[in-house]
């Protein structure tokens, strides 16, 4: 069963629900799937958006963790009903979420933040680090118009082609590559050890696709933050256009604690801060002061 509260943050609806966990699997080397029943946020969330969410019944920790929009699943009759967020067990908060079982409850608000961009283009190139690859999958099936989005629905099939440049310690941590490939995605791999794919940083990948590409290229990029510094200078190398989700630590996901802060720069050239949760999370690479 889902409880829901909704209250308006800056003219856009965010929901606060309590809802049951339907599915919680082990998809990579300490890295979960978890899919809850949302119907609402299933219909409103665009890729790029993201959830805080927080353990029901439970005052340690006390708030919320942010996690982006994995994947949206339909019921028999082709509504959106639930989504999905994957996370890798580091902390407090995600070892307790990892010991829960189906039927368990959680706490979730949102949709919040700013979705990816929908510009056409002749290749869209996703660069993902780590659990960095989370935002990515719903971008790739909606710019290949395999699926559709939000409420009213976001466009879709603005890509005609979509590759994932995909990095990790190991081949173990690599998550998701099958669910990449069903929707049509080229995955191209690197690993620091070698075990699969390109041995080495995934900004190689993505640089040697670039010097070989010919046609309209914009990337999408999310993982730790020197990766997607490394991501934008390859892309401002070669004029390529390249937004990054930034996966600053948040608070309250709503703007009122300023705890997200990132530094942006502005028209003038002076950066100033910007709370990753309200004007991001997808930011401009090259308006970024890293």
């Amino acid at each position: 069963m889902t409880h829901t509260f909704t209250c308006d943050r800056a003219a856009n609806a965010v929901s606060f629900i309590s809802t049951e966990i339907l599915s919680h699997r082990l998809i990579a080397r300490d890295t979960w799937q978890l899919t809850v029943s949302a119907p609402e946020l299933a219909r409103r969330t665009v890729p790029g958006q993201f959830f805080m969410v927080r353990l029901a019944q439970c005052n340690d920790p006390l708030i919320g963790r942010a996690l982006a929009l994995y994947d949206v699943s339909r019921n028999a009759v082709g509504e959106r009903d639930a989504i999905s967020v994957v996370y890798v067990v580091k902390g407090k908060f995600t070892q307790s979420l990892s010991r829960r079982s189906l039927g368990d409850k959680v706490e979730i608000w949102g949709p919040l933040g700013n979705p990816f961009s929908t510009l056409a283009t002749d290749r869209l190139v996703l660069v993902a680090g780590g659990v960095g690859i989370t935002p990515m999958l719903t971008l790739a099936s909606a710019a290949l118009g395999k699926e559709s989005y939000g409420e009213p629905v976001a466009p879709s099939g603005y890509a005609k082609r979509v590759t994932l440049c995909y990095g990790a310690r190991t081949a173990e941590y690599l998550a998701g590559l099958d669910q990449f490939e069903a929707r049509g995605v080229d995955v191209r791999v690197a690993t620091e050890d070698g075990s699969m794919g390109h041995r080495g940083r995934v900004t190689e990948v993505l640089e040697e696709l670039l010097q070989q590409s010919n046609n309209s290229v914009r990337v999408a990029c999310c993982g730790p933050e020197p990766m997607m510094e490394g991501v934008g200078k390859v892309a401002a190398k070669y004029g390529v256009p390249c937004e990054v989700s930034l996966e600053t630590p948040m608070a309250c996901g709503i703007g009122i604690c300023f705890t997200c802060v990132a530094k942006i720069r502005q028209e003038d050239g002076e950066w100033d801060y910007r709370r990753t949760c309200l004007e991001g999370p997808v930011f401009p690479a090259d308006k970024v002061v890293w």
